[in-house]
């Protein structure tokens, strides 16, 4: 970079008779015009420039980035120190030369000894955000700035030049040659192939998710109904179970879309968030074990549809065999599959919906080739023996999959939840059981019907009212013996329970008096400490308090009046509200 010399005749005279290089020229003395262009200013604060002074390239001194976030193009510059950028220079054009009015991060104002007035101007940083719609085609932006230096040298205008692809996402700095239709319509090309290569990831991952444990056995009991199946309507059920894929898949996305488009995060497999499906399907996959390992036999009535569904030979089956099949495919996320996705859901809602209808043809296609293919199921013997035994086997799987949906569960909401799923299914599995005894005599049978009734109506009502998550903190703090201390110090009384998981009496005071509502109001009315001492599993320092208060086990209650020294108060294993009010009210008589 060219010196810039201190007086403003040695300036003059070598920008007369030298001529000027390219560095010269990108440092050529510039300041803002009144009418928005820019125009050499030779004498703009040449007073305070240090003839040893070397000054960066502009495009050093200010550092372009762009990107884009949250349908926002981000436009930002990091400023040297000791230089600055003006805000009414800053100009956003389209390649057909129409302005774009952008937003501007906050500026500080400065006198301007050109225009003899304070003017806006951004140091550290500048950053300009210009909204975008998602579904905007790719577009090239001029981005032009100016700015100076403190020591008296005034750039002139800059001109950058970006590629922005908001459905993508991108921003990118691009060359000036590149700023033309030429460079957009190669672009569009890049996007139409990079549409193709996903589809053919969305193919190849949802032909590999016919193997993941989720998926496996589920079609292995479409394939075992097939070798029973007419070989004449092969071709039939394929597209049946591609129908059921599909439309499955389709409907995943427009709900995913319609969720995202109302502002939740959510993302692939959103359905097993919710704690009710997973109960729901952990039900479903208990039942279709039973019925392969042949425990429940249930005949043709409507709770044998879930059956025919899924094993009986007609269209219904493999449409509805393709349903389940999408369904416990959700969580699970195959190679190839991961770009697919993430480019479906940063893309239009028409090119989304495609990118999942390949998916879901890609998890049928290798079943549909199945069927246009008869050799291949003609290699399967013939139904026999073979095939019970082979049923029955297939069930184990299926109870793998509902212990992996209770640990999804369990993982949600906690043990109490798996507790509540479990008493479900079990109610759930006795009711199945009931319906399939058939007493001789009318007054039994009616009997054993509505108790059959009863505890299937129990199973479903079970989740509905148990799997709730409680979003209130909770007021017992973990047990220390430096906490216990702190607290009588500040002169707080203090309730401590020693308590485990497996103790059916700590269990059940803590439900009939600790969590009732006039015990509770007395721990806030009083300002009562509450401490709780897990002993579920084994803690050396939980067992030397037991101990010191003669016990071996728990429930142990210990009651700390304020000003108190000494131990604790032992009081009942088995509480009584009134004992505790009781107790609590001497509090207030003081």
């Amino acid at each position: 970079m060219r010196k810039i010399p201190g007086l403003g005749l040695i300036l003059l005279l070598a920008l007369c008779f030298q001529p000027l290089s390219a560095a010269a020229t990108e440092t050529l003395l510039m300041a803002p015009s009144s009418n928005g262009e820019s125009s050499p200013a030779l004498g703009v604060g040449l007073d305070k420039t240090d003839e040893n002074e070397e000054f960066l390239p502009v495009a050093e001194a200010y550092l372009l980035s762009a990107w884009v976030r949250d349908n926002e193009l981000v436009i930002h510059w990091d400023i040297e120190p000791g230089y600055y950028l003006y805000q009414e220079q800053f100009k956003l054009s389209l390649g057909d030369g129409s302005a774009l009015e952008p937003t501007f991060s906050s500026s500080v104002d400065k006198f301007d000894e050109y225009f003899e007035k304070n003017m806006a101007v951004h140091y550290t940083t500048a950053t300009l955000t210009l909204p975008l719609k998602a579904t905007a085609q790719p577009f090239a932006l001029k981005v032009r700035s100016q700015g100076c230096a403190e020591a008296g040298l005034c750039y002139p205008p800059h001109d950058e030049y970006l590629a922005i692809n908001p459905a993508q996402g991108v921003a990118e700095i691009i060359e000036k040659q590149d700023f033309t239709s030429a460079s957009l319509s190669t672009t569009a090309n890049a996007d139409e192939r990079l549409f193709v290569t996903v589809l053919l990831f969305a193919l190849l991952g949802g032909a590999i998710l016919n193997l993941m444990p989720c998926v496996f056995p589920v079609l292995s009991i479409k394939v075992l109904s097939l070798a029973g199946a007419d070989r004449s309507r092969l071709a039939l059920h394929g597209w049946a179970y591609t129908l059921g894929i599909v439309l499955s898949f389709t409907g995943f996305a427009v709900a995913l879309l319609a969720a995202k488009a109302g502002g939740e995060a959510i993302g692939w497999g959103f359905q097993l968030q919710s704690p009710l499906l997973v109960a729901s399907l952990a039900y479903l996959f208990l039942v279709m074990g039973l019925l392969l390992s042949g425990v429940l036999n249930i005949g043709g009535n409507w709770m044998g549809l879930g059956q025919r569904f899924t094993e009986s030979g007609g269209l219904t089956s493999s449409f509805f065999t393709g349903v389940l099949a999408a369904v416990v495919a959700s969580p699970c996320t195959a190679p190839f599959m991961g770009v697919a996705l993430g480019y479906a859901l940063t893309q239009p809602a028409a090119v989304a919906l495609t990118v999942f209808v390949a998916l879901g043809f890609g998890m049928a296609l290798p079943l549909l080739l199945l069927c246009y293919f008869p050799y291949l199921i003609r290699h399967l013997p013939r139904p026999g023996h073979w095939m019970d035994v082979l049923k029955q086997a297939l069930a184990f799987p299926l109870y793998l999959t509902a212990i992996w949906l209770v640990w999804v569960l369990g993982r949600q909401l906690g043990s109490d939840a798996v507790a509540i799923l479990l008493l479900g299914l079990i109610s759930f599995a006795f009711g199945l059981w009931l319906r399939q005894h058939r007493p001789a005599h009318r007054v039994a049978r009616g009997a054993l019907q509505l108790s059959s009734l009863a505890a299937l109506i129990a199973a479903i009502a079970i989740p509905f009212v148990g799997l709730t998550s409680s979003s209130e903190p909770s007021r017992w703090q973990p047990y220390s013996d430096e906490l216990l201390q702190q607290l009588r110090d500040d002169n707080q009384p203090v309730f401590v329970n020693f308590t485990a998981d497996w103790c059916i009496t700590c269990l059940a005071n803590e439900r009939v008096t600790l969590s009732t509502r006039e015990v509770e109001e007395a721990f806030d009315r009083l300002d009562i400490a509450t401490l709780k001492g897990d002993w579920t599993n084994r803690d050396s320092k939980i067992t030397q308090v037991l101990e010191s208060y003669g016990r071996s086990g728990v429930p142990l209650y210990l009651w700390f009046a304020p000003n108190q020294s000494g131990p604790g108060k032992i009081l009942p294993q088995i509480l009584r509200k009134e004992h505790l009010k009781e107790i609590f009210s001497q509090l207030e008589d003081n």
